[in-house]
């Protein structure tokens, strides 16, 4: 599984499908945190170092972490694009199927990479690398079994590498308050805050490891209103508490539109669902002529043919999934979107 977006793809393979394109592929909260304080942050100078240490405080005080153990990003991707590079390992395996960055990064620093499954043999790989909740599937460990894996690590020598990125979804599950050693977490600030474009997400490490990461990216990592924004969202509680309840009701629609429609939900996290249906691949195509985008995975965890793909739907634009009706006029939206009903024509 790539990550969602890409709708420059979309255009390209459907170039006559209508405007505007309504993207569903990607597993970002479409609720977004909305303050004016990062829209006012000043965008004529750089970002005091002082104010990026000190949105590692915050995210570190949510993460349960220290801050000499948090490091600003860019994205969590570029965590997952450094690591390969800062880290020993040669021997690397990534519990799959998941998302495909962490393969094609690792790939491209020459190492062994193999795909495994959960019951995780230590011995037999310098890193492992487990995405918790997973994506596209949802899958989940909790918090007390990844401790008892990364443990085990540690002991035989190897890495254990934990995306979190969306954890603040599921906070039960994080084990950030646990990295340092040979537990290294990554989390993303983007998708649970709903603002995937300011780029903005953290490696949480041994302080030592930190240190490495920070001279990289150097004194600048992230803009000025990515530190403004993470700075007050991290200490807006109210808002997390109101934004779990409005995403769980919102998935909960999600799915029976799914259902009502003939989808089966296979998995997925508050932030999308993974399903199938016996003309998937179909389905997708139609969906796209009209304008609808979805992500699809191409490894298939439910055991069908291949060929089959598996549709990852993200809750999208904020209409339809807020509505309590599971009725197929719940899966249109206003003409001026032109989103069709979801079933196979």
């Amino acid at each position: 599984m790539r990550h969602g977006g890409r709708l420059a793809d979309a255009r390209a393979a459907y170039p006559h499908a209508p405007l505007p394109w309504l993207d569903l592929s990607t597993g970002v909260n479409p609720f977004p945190w909305r303050r004016a304080v990062f829209r006012n942050a000043d965008a004529t100078r750089l970002p005091d170092p002082a104010d990026t240490a000190a949105l590692e405080a915050a995210a570190a005080e949510n993460f349960g972490a220290r801050p000499a153990q948090v490091v600003a990003l860019p994205g969590s991707e570029l965590g997952i694009r450094l690591l390969p590079h800062i880290l020993g390992a040669q021997r690397i395996g990534i519990v799959s199927p998941t998302y495909g960055s962490h393969a094609e990064a690792w790939q491209a620093a020459g190492r062994d990479v193999r795909a495994i499954d959960a019951q995780i043999e230590p011995f037999a790989h310098d890193a492992v690398v487990l995405v918790n909740p997973n994506n596209p599937d949802g899958r989940t460990l909790t918090a007390s079994e990844i401790v008892f894996l990364a443990e085990r690590m540690q002991a035989s020598g190897g890495w254990l590498i934990v995306d979190e990125a969306s954890a603040d979804a599921t906070p039960d599950l994080s084990v950030a308050f646990k990295a340092g050693g040979r537990l290294i977490v990554l989390r993303s600030f983007g998708k649970f805050y709903g603002l995937a474009g300011l780029r903005l997400g953290f490696v949480v490490c041994d302080p030592a490891l930190a240190d490495k990461v920070r001279t990289l990216v150097g004194d600048w990592p992230v803009n000025a209103a990515a530190v403004a924004a993470g700075r007050a969202a991290y200490a807006d509680t109210a808002w997390k508490i109101r934004v779990h309840k409005r995403l769980a009701r919102a998935a909960k629609t999600l799915s029976s539109l799914l259902e009502h429609n003939s989808f089966t939900v296979i998995g997925g996290t508050s932030l999308f669902r993974l399903v199938t249906h016996t003309r998937a691949a179909r389905c997708f195509a139609t969906r796209a002529e009209a304008g609808c985008w979805c992500a699809r995975s191409r490894t298939n965890p439910s055991g069908c043919g291949s060929a089959c793909r598996q549709p990852r739907i993200g809750l999208g634009w904020r209409g339809p999934w807020t509505s309590t009706s599971a009725s197929p006029a719940a899966m249109r939206a206003p003409s001026s979107l032109r989103l069709p009903t979801w079933g196979p024509t």
